[in-house]
């Protein structure tokens, strides 16, 4: 047990919490402490109901049975496999800005799914950060099933396809790619290789919880320090060569 504790304690902390009520949530349904249906988004629940609590039960709830246990299991790796290396890598040392981007896709998956009257959001929000991870390694090469390799920026449309032959839905993968590309755009895109202005920012209160464990400037529109080396060695100037991955944990 102390190996599994250990284990868990290695997992960066955000990403460790997010993990633990993922498990803990669907746990809780399956074994009828509390029943599934109020984990549901239901959006009159949510909206005449004031039922306030089920987006956040929405978000770590899948509904566990013979038919869906692979795909919650997959998904629950891709989760602590993506979100581990975002957290330690693009992120490592701003635990705030992580919080924030999160928190900015949730509020984009949430308002999507209340217009579609969509239930449940922990699929979506999982490909958002894959789909963030994979833009900042597009070059990387990335190995899938019965040892296919091709770079990491096509991993969000082929797990997009893997999900659903093994029974997911589609819609849930393509919210999260396109939540995920959103804040891609945000947030390096447009103010870094198209000069637009920054429309995110972390707000200082995350900040002066979750404080940044390294110097320099902290927020959004700041590249990974990988690319800012890039950049700087282009002159500092001009287009980004946003063909050029790295590896997570380079600094």
């Amino acid at each position: 047990m102390s190996d599994i504790g250990d284990w868990f304690r290695s997992i960066p902390a955000i990403t460790r919490y997010w993990f633990a009520a993922t498990v803990a949530v669907p746990l809780i349904g399956k074994l009828g402490v509390i029943s599934p249906a109020y984990f549901f988004l239901w959006p009159e629940a949510f909206l005449y109901r004031f039922q306030i609590w089920r987006p956040f039960t929405a978000t770590f709830y899948f509904p566990v049975g013979p038919g869906t246990g692979f795909l919650y299991l997959v998904n629950l790796y891709f989760l602590y496999q993506y979100s581990t290396r975002l957290e330690a890598g693009a992120f490592d040392g701003r635990p705030a800005d992580y919080l924030f981007m999160l928190l900015f896709n949730w509020i984009c998956i949430v308002l999507k799914h209340l217009t579609m009257d969509m239930q449940l959001l922990m699929i979506p929000l999982i490909m958002s950060v894959l789909y963030v991870w994979a833009q900042l390694n597009r070059d990387l090469i990335v190995s899938f099933w019965f040892g296919t390799r091709f770079k990491a920026c096509y991993l969000p449309w082929v797990i997009l396809g893997f999900n659903y032959i093994i029974g997911g839905s589609v819609i849930n993968e393509l919210i999260g790619n396109l939540v995920g590309h959103l804040y891609f755009f945000l947030m390096f895109r447009y103010p870094m290789d198209l000069g637009g202005r920054n429309f995110l920012s972390t707000p200082q209160f995350l900040y002066r919880w979750l404080p940044s464990r390294r110097g320099g400037v902290s927020g959004f529109g700041a590249p990974p320090a990988s690319m800012r080396r890039a950049a700087d060695q282009n002159g500092g100037g001009g287009r980004h060569n946003w063909g050029q991955g790295f590896r997570l944990g380079d600094q």
